[in-house]
């Protein structure tokens, strides 16, 4: 194999980790130069989630993100090389990229009809218009811890708090912990539960009680260091 096509799973996992810390700034922060940060947040997203999810097809073998590639004949005795695949390859599509994520690597990915629904709206907001009466940033949000957070963790141990472009990271957290949304605590962060006063919501004692355990493991998991 060319030696090129061993980093690509590497880059893609950083690029796509950059994709999601744009669209939990998009979706958690409000943008007064621009109004147009709730659709941009889907886009970011459902393109963080088709990278990332490569990412982790490409770690098996990095052809295997491809349903098309260049013949030997169009290649000549030289190896497979970068360049001809950006001019005559085909990737997998968003839609075919579940399916092609068990069948390389065992891997289930949750959610599977929430997956799909946010590319439909992905779509929707890309090419025709986007549609009324539909929280976009919510969407968003939703879609980033039920979907992308639990498979960066179960592919590479990461959490999808620690992605994002505000200099604080309490923001986002108080900013999801307002909004009742799940979330995987990342022990990098446990200082911030130690440090600031959280404020739980008043009508949701299942989510408090699930989150408070949740932090509470992976404080006695990863306790601070002095």
């Amino acid at each position: 194999m060319n030696p090129d096509l061993k980093a690509v799973s590497g880059r893609m996992l950083r690029l796509g980790l950059g994709a999601l810390a744009h669209a939990n700034w998009h979706s958690n922060f409000d943008g007064y130069m621009n109004d147009m940060w709730p659709e941009l947040s889907v886009l970011q997203a459902a393109h963080a989630a088709e990278i990332l999810i490569k990412a982790r097809i490409a770690q098996e073998h990095p052809l295997l993100i491809f349903e098309q590639l260049p013949r030997s004949t169009q290649v000549g005795d030289n190896l497979l090389e970068l360049q001809h695949l950006f001019e005559r390859a085909k990737t997998v599509q968003y839609s075919d990229l579940p399916e092609r994520l068990w069948a390389t690597t065992g891997v289930k990915l949750q959610k599977l009809e929430q997956y799909h629904s946010f590319g439909k709206l992905r779509n929707c907001i890309q090419h025709f218009a986007p549609p009324s009466n539909i929280d976009f940033n919510r969407e968003t949000v939703n879609f980033i811890y039920e979907v992308i957070d639990p498979f960066i963790n179960s592919s590479w141990d990461l959490y999808a708090i620690d992605y994002h472009e505000d200099d604080e990271s309490f923001t986002l957290v108080e900013g999801l912990i307002c909004r009742g949304i799940k979330f995987l605590v990342s022990p990098d962060h446990t200082d911030i539960f130690e440090n600031i006063r959280l404020r739980w919501p008043d009508n949701n004692p299942k989510y408090k009680k699930e989150m408070k355990k949740r932090i509470e493991i992976c404080t006695n998991t990863h306790p601070i260091t002095p």
